[in-house]
């Protein structure tokens, strides 16, 4: 036995509203994408490309009365929220939208899942290279930090400094050189505040500090379209909203951090192995913590990559933390239902995401299928688990016999099925049982029928 120190629950900054108050905030925030999606999802044939297609912005246009501007605001809105989702040439309803006017939770990680697209929302000037609206990107959880602990209003100049500060130490880091005579500028643009501020401070080079000016310019504007912030005269102010992710977001390092079993330095696979003998609860706080030190593209990637090795263990708590990452993973979970030890893992994973209930979720698996990760479970619960687990998990079979059960896992295919059914006749109290299971294991080893 061990004994953890668990972190207690945090609470929120003072004067935050709750839960249901964000949530309703959030759902003005959305409300011309919640419109659009609904209007998507019922109409046939919205197009099978990111933008709508001309003919379907005039169509949703004129039967929303909204403005084509509003439109296509809208319906980039509803897709970087998970509201909506294509499907070929048809659009479909995510599960955020079936659950919108009743789950406060699935309302704010829709507008969460917004805030953090903000930089699609609000496109970049063109004539800005792409390196340095990168640079602005990564720079901006420093500025929003700022604005999080201020508690209020924070002078633009205050933060040009800091984005300046940090794009300098992200070049720094990369061993780049600060814009001078070699690199170009984009063409000066109108005044606006930051660049107001750029002129005053006069430090570094002019063009630097006029591009900074632009790209922060560039980042207030985009997280004031998603409602995390507002906007004055020479300030910005987070809303309550955006004061409550970007809280969230510091948590979420906090707890990475003070991982009581240090998982945010580990590989997937020793994160996993970590959580296995966690409840549910603690387990996925530890998926988040190693989730947040991560990007999703590599966390997700690296999570599959576990999931097609050879431990069946690793395998079931891969696709376990695949679901605390949610919506961003479903493109890749959609492409390994083409590889057979991954597609029952797959199916179940995108039931339960498409807003099935979890107790009907198996009711997808085809009867093969069932049975292939009844096998795949069997094998974690003998390398893992305890003898008595492994005889328990007899009544978990979909076959109603054993014989039903011996002649199907001996067509399924599974590699492990040897050892799974050496290891169930072992722990087995029956003799005769026992027997019968040893004589399926013979036979399976041997080719025998």
């Amino acid at each position: 036995m061990t004994t953890r120190r668990t972190r207690p629950a945090p609470r929120p900054p003072e004067g935050t509203p709750p839960r249901t108050e964000l949530a309703r905030q959030a759902r003005t925030v959305l409300a011309d994408a919640v419109r659009i999606a609904h209007w998507a999802a019922g109409t046939p044939g919205p197009g099978n490309a990111a933008p709508l297609a001309a003919h379907a912005l005039e169509r949703a246009a004129t039967a929303l009365e909204l403005s084509p501007a509003q439109v296509r605001a809208g319906w980039d809105r509803a897709r970087l929220a998970g509201l909506i989702e294509l499907h070929g040439d048809t659009a479909r309803p995510g599960w955020r939208l079936r659950a919108w006017d009743r789950d406060d939770s699935a309302v704010l990680r829709g507008w969460v899942a917004l805030f953090d697209a903000w930089s699609l929302v609000h496109a970049a000037p063109a004539d800005i290279e792409a390196g340095a609206v990168a640079e602005a990107v990564e720079a901006v959880p420093q500025v929003l930090s700022l604005l999080q602990l201020s508690a209020g209003p924070v002078t633009v100049p205050a933060l040009l400094d800091l984005l300046g500060q940090r794009v300098a130490e992200l070049r720094e880091e990369r061993c780049e050189v600060p814009l001078g005579p070699g690199r170009t500028a984009p063409a000066a643009p109108a005044e606006t505040p930051a660049r107001a501020a750029a002129a005053e401070n006069g430090a570094g080079s002019a063009r630097s500090a006029d591009l900074n000016a632009l790209l922060l310019d560039w980042a207030l504007e985009g997280l004031a379209a998603v409602g995390a912030l507002t906007l004055g005269k020479g300030h910005a102010t987070l809303t309550p909203l955006g004061n409550w992710a970007v809280w969230v977001k510091l948590e979420q390092i906090c707890v990475a951090a003070q991982s009581p079993a240090g998982n945010i330095e580990q590989s997937a696979a020793d994160m996993l192995l970590g959580c296995a003998r966690l409840t549910p609860g603690p387990a996925r706080a530890e998926y988040r913590a190693w989730l947040a030190a991560r990007t999703v593209g590599s966390a997700v990637a690296e999570l599959l990559a576990v999931a097609r090795g050879e431990d069946a263990l690793l395998r079931g708590l891969a696709f376990e933390a695949l679901r605390v990452v949610g919506a961003p993973a479903e493109p890749e979970v959609r492409v390994v239902l083409a590889e057979p030890s991954l597609r029952p893992y797959a199916l179940l994973w995108l039931a339960e995401y498409e807003g099935n209930d979890p107790d009907d979720a198996p009711d997808v698996l085809s009867r093969e299928e069932a049975t292939w990760l009844w096998v795949d479970t069997a094998a974690a619960v003998a390398d893992h688990g305890e003898t008595g687990l492994l005889v328990r998990h007899l009544d978990s079979a979909v076959q109603g016999t054993v014989p039903a059960l011996l002649d199907e896992v001996r067509a399924v295919g599974h590699p492990r099925t040897v050892q799974v059914l050496v290891a169930l006749a072992a722990a087995h109290p029956d003799p005769a049982l026992a027997k019968a299971v040893r004589r399926a294991a013979f036979q399976v080893h041997t080719g025998g029928a």
